[in-house]
Parts: structure tokens; sequence; C-alpha cells
């Protein structure tokens, strides 16, 4: 073959996504994050991004920070603004699958390609520290008599921490549909309801309590695993007799309208990010579990999710 006509061969193949990662030039990939700075998804994002970068498969990583209804309005900019870009990421995660049962957006998830699912993390419930409970089975004494009196905070309606309290309800023979849940826009304003003594009870992902709980400054009452998490001596919903566990899981999705070989080479990229020591460093410092699922089982657990979370959350009185 002439120089010229394997070096057009080289062009064509890398066009469509077709050539391997070691022959491929590395890209440029832009990264929307549907939430505000400091947040799970904005750690997730960044993380993955640096892991894109550390493991050679990404020039350079930029990023898009674009919160609000549960993620509704980075989806829209990324669906309305992303079409068949190759190189454009999003952060999602259980949280959005809440959010678009909850608040029916113009845009659907549906309309992104979906790439891969990284991490669970579950949630830890905890108590202000001068809260007059003391353990779950106090909260839940108080709200078997009267739901409206437990003020729960956490993030936006239709969050993992939200759901669970409502099965919290279901489980223990409250009204789930009576439950006063107070959302917040980001874990900054929960954390500051949760240290006023504003809430009787917040949830969110362990890591962005931590510091509050080693300092004495939070109770930590119950975590939504099936199992104490690891180095985390804090009992599970079911050891206190609570038939309840739910992980909040985040993933990525890719542009609309990309190939089937650009999304195949989207997701090598991801997966090879996954394996650098780089991520191996964030899933411990934030304290995530790994649960990488890609291609075609991520979108069918996906599918699968969305429905399950619709039926607890009709059943809960939250659509």
């Amino acid at each position: 073959m002439r120089r010229d006509t394997f070096l057009k061969s080289l062009a064509a193949m890398a066009a469509v996504g077709a050539l391997p990662l070691s022959a491929r030039a590395a890209a440029n990939v832009k990264m929307m994050i549907p939430a505000n700075p400091g947040g799970g998804w904005d750690t997730t994002g960044r993380a993955l991004g640096k892991a894109l970068t550390d493991a050679k498969v990404a020039d350079t990583v930029t990023y898009d920070n674009k919160g609000g209804a549960a993620g509704a309005l980075g989806l829209a900019q990324f669906v309305n603004g992303s079409k068949g870009d190759a190189n454009a990421l999003m952060v999602m995660g259980s949280v959005m699958l809440g959010g678009i049962i909850t608040g029916k957006p113009p845009v659907n998830l549906s309309q992104a390609t979906p790439i891969a699912r990284l991490t669970t993390e579950y949630n830890v419930f905890v108590l202000p520290a001068n809260s007059p409970f003391k353990t779950m089975k106090d909260v839940v004494d108080q709200l078997k008599k009267d739901p409206g009196s437990v003020k729960w905070g956490g993030g936006s309606r239709g969050s993992t921490e939200h759901i669970a309290a409502a099965m919290i309800a279901q489980k223990v023979g409250a009204d789930p549909s009576k439950i006063n849940y107070v959302a917040f826009r980001g874990g900054g304003e929960a954390t500051a309801a949760i240290l006023g003594g504003n809430v009787t009870v917040g949830g969110s992902g362990y890591s962005e309590f931590a510091e509050y709980i080693a300092a004495g400054k939070m109770k930590p009452i119950a975590v939504t695993s099936a199992q104490r998490l690891p180095g985390v001596n804090v009992p599970t919903l079911k050891e206190q007799g609570i038939d309840v566990e739910i992980g909040n899981w985040r993933g990525v999705y890719g542009a609309p309208g990309i190939s089937a070989e650009q999304r195949k080479a989207l997701t090598d990229m991801v997966l090879a990010a996954v394996k650098s020591a780089s991520w191996a460093e964030s899933l411990k410092k934030n304290d995530w579990t790994p649960a990488v699922l890609s291609g075609d089982a991520f979108a069918k657990f996906v599918d699968d999710d969305f429905a399950s979370l619709r039926a607890i959350m009709t059943k809960s009185g939250m659509v």
C-alpha cells in the first residue's frame, strides 16, 4: 500500500473511532457536570477527567457545570448542544432518574447515549449533634406517631435519600405520602441545615458528611447499604429491622447522534480511565464502591432502575 493511501486509511478509521486507543490521537474531552461545583457529580466528573488524562486517553478535559432541577437543566444543555460530538461526556446517575420522574422535563435521558456506570455510593442518615433523638429507632417511633413532624433534609426531590426516607416510612407502617422532606440545591445547604438543627435528620453520601461525623458535629444512625461500609461503624437499616437498601450510583453518557463506533471508542476511553491509579485513589478518598458496567448491559440497567424508581415513587405519593 502506498504511504499516502495508508495515511488516508488511518485518517478515515480515526474519524469513525475504529482505531485502537494506542493508535489514535488522544481526545479533547468536554465534560458536562449537571450540578453545581462541590457535590457528588462534580467530584465524580473531575476525578474521571483526571483519570482520562492520567491514562493518556485524553489530552485535555474541560468542565461545564450547569446545576438545577436534579440535573435536568444540564441534561437539556447537553442534549441540545452536543449532538454528534464524539468527545462529549455527561455525568449522571440515579438522582437524575428520580428528577426526571418527578419533574417531567422536556428532554429525556433516552436522547443521549449510555456509556458506563462507574460507582455506587451509599447514603448515611445523620442527626444534628444537639438532637433529642439518639437512634434511628427514635426517628421511626416519631415517624409512626406523626410523619410530618420528622423533617428530612437532603438533596433534590427524587434523590436517593428522598426515596430512602419514603421507603423507610413505608416499611415501618407510616404513610410515605406524608413525609416532610426538605430538598436542598446542594450539599453545602443541606450540611448547614443539619449543623444548624434546622432538620430532624439529614441524608447524603457518607463522604460528604464524614468530616462532620468525625468531629462529632453529626451523629450517624444508619447506612443504606446491605452490609456495613468498610471502616465505618454505622449500622445498616436492615440490621435495625428496616428492610431498605438503596445506592446512589453514578455514571456517564455520551452525546446524542454518535455512531456505534464512536460510542465504543468513548466507552473504551472511560474503561481505560477507571483502571488507572488516579481513579483508584479517587475511589479510596471518596469512599466510592466501584460498580463498572458498560454497553448494552448498562443501558438495560438504567431502564430497569428507572422503572423500579418510578414504582417506588408512585407508591410513596412522590409522583
